[in-house]
């Protein structure tokens, strides 16, 4: 299947985990990819390792500047945006009584602040194709209270507020706004922290039984980024083999 032939992707957090996987499946699909990360050796690699029409973009989506440079050059390079997948994100571990101001605006400025600049510069964009589709990456934590992360649950619930308000904004001009709550996910990130001792007891908890993946998350936002999600909008769809249900 060709869903995303003839469409400009942009994939935030794209070298490695959700939005690695997420980057594969559009691109896999037909996509004219931008595979952005702050790591432009990653990026880079990862681009090449996907193929086809993926190009790589180093950017810093929690610095304004940064984030207007990638859009221009995605109009240099693809000369417009149909799809924003933004999944790129700090993964901390913290407990509350150690959690510093300075540590709370840290996760804030990625998750959350890069989530608006990312949202607002690609948006503008989309408006003028009268087209879009807007899918954050948000995270079952929000329904759990997950212990140990405090600024990334709140920044997570921001998300999917936030995209419930874009929503309203931006469907007059035919661009959908949705996100995606996944579960613990075995990732690189995941793998670096705590969490990864957590599997065990997540699992207990699910309603389909296995170690999430990143490529159990992509399939539910490639479905939401593509032409078929047209009458979908302002939603969250937990992707969590069922540990949450709302």
């Amino acid at each position: 299947m060709k869903n995303f032939e003839g469409r400009v992707a942009i994939v935030t957090g794209a070298a490695q985990g959700i939005g690695r996987a997420i980057a594969d499946r559009l691109a896999a699909e037909g996509a004219t990819l931008a595979v952005v990360d702050i790591n432009d050796e990653a990026a880079q690699a990862a681009a090449v390792e996907i193929g086809g029409d993926a190009f790589s973009v180093a950017c810093d989506i929690g610095d304004p500047a940064s984030v207007t440079a990638l859009h221009e050059t995605i109009v240099q390079r693809a000369g417009k945006l149909d799809v924003l997948v933004n999944a790129a994100a700090i993964v901390p571990f913290v407990p509350w009584d150690e959690l510093t101001f300075e540590e709370w605006r840290r996760v804030m400025r990625v998750n959350l602040d890069g989530i608006y600049l990312m949202c607002r510069a690609g948006s503008d964009l989309m408006r003028k194709n009268g087209y879009g589709r807007i899918v954050n990456i948000a995270s079952n934590s929000i329904f759990a209270g997950t212990p140990n992360m405090a600024h990334y649950v709140a920044s997570k619930g921001g998300i999917l507020a936030f995209t419930r308000a874009l929503a309203t904004e931006l469907g007059p001009h035919q661009i959908t706004a949705n996100s995606v709550c996944p579960g613990l996910t075995d990732t690189e990130g995941v793998q670096q922290t705590p969490h990864k001792e957590a599997f065990e007891f997540v699992e207990m908890l699910q309603a389909i039984k296995g170690r999430g993946k990143p490529q159990d998350i992509a399939p539910a936002v490639a479905f939401l980024a593509s032409e078929d999600a047209h009458w979908i909008t302002g939603q969250a769809l937990a992707v969590d083999a069922g540990m949450i249900r709302w």
